[in-house]
């Protein structure tokens, strides 16, 4: 200790009424020591101020690594790109999605139920020469036409079909070709010889 003063002052000294620390005299015996550790700690906090640096460059490069394109462009530029892409894909998609409504429509109007029937309607002739077909749409209209064949020529008829019934009489030929048309599984046209 500098000098021969007291650590503690008296309590009649001060103001406050209690012994007061003077803490000069505590602090200066050990001033270069203190000195030398906070130099010590500051020389750490910069060389962990330095790695940390390093650190942070190297996580830069590699994320410029990560977000760059087989082009080059940046993340912001290739999130851009896709976006578009999205954007582009979309109105695709909605135009695609009113082609397809168009195309139903139309479906729905054509012709999506055959039924075949041949027959032999007269004795004179031979084979199955003579058909009924029946062609529907997806609400069941259509037509049912009918030919047929004798030796002295050939005679086709057509009959309208409105939900699969016609306004007229239906040869027992014709009915089974609507029902045909009608059958939910599409078997292969069957053949039936009648008078």
């Amino acid at each position: 200790m500098a000098g021969n003063q007291p650590l503690l002052d008296s309590p009649a000294a001060h103001p406050s009424g209690g012994p007061q620390i003077d803490l000069n005299a505590l602090v200066e015996p050990w001033i270069g020591a203190i000195v030398v550790a906070l130099a010590v700690a500051v020389l750490l906090f910069l060389l962990l101020a330095m790695l940390q640096a390093r650190r942070i460059r190297r996580l830069g490069k590699r994320i410029d690594r990560i977000t760059r394109g087989e082009d080059g462009r940046s993340l912001e530029a290739m999130l851009d790109a896709h976006m578009d892409k999205v954007l582009q894909v979309a109105s695709e998609i909605d135009k695609l999605a009113a082609r397809e409504a168009s195309v139903e429509a139309t479906g729905r109007r054509s012709f999506q139920r055959v039924g075949l029937v041949r027959f032999n309607p007269f004795e004179d002739t031979g084979g199955n020469q003579s058909f009924a077909i029946a062609l529907l749409d997806g609400t069941g209209n259509g037509f049912v036409l009918t030919s047929l064949h004798a030796r002295t020529g050939t005679r086709v008829y057509a009959k309208t079909l409105t939900a699969a019934k016609a306004e007229g009489a239906l040869s027992d030929e014709e009915s089974a070709a609507i029902r045909q048309a009608l059958a939910p599984a599409a078997s292969a046209p069957g053949e039936r010889s009648g008078a």
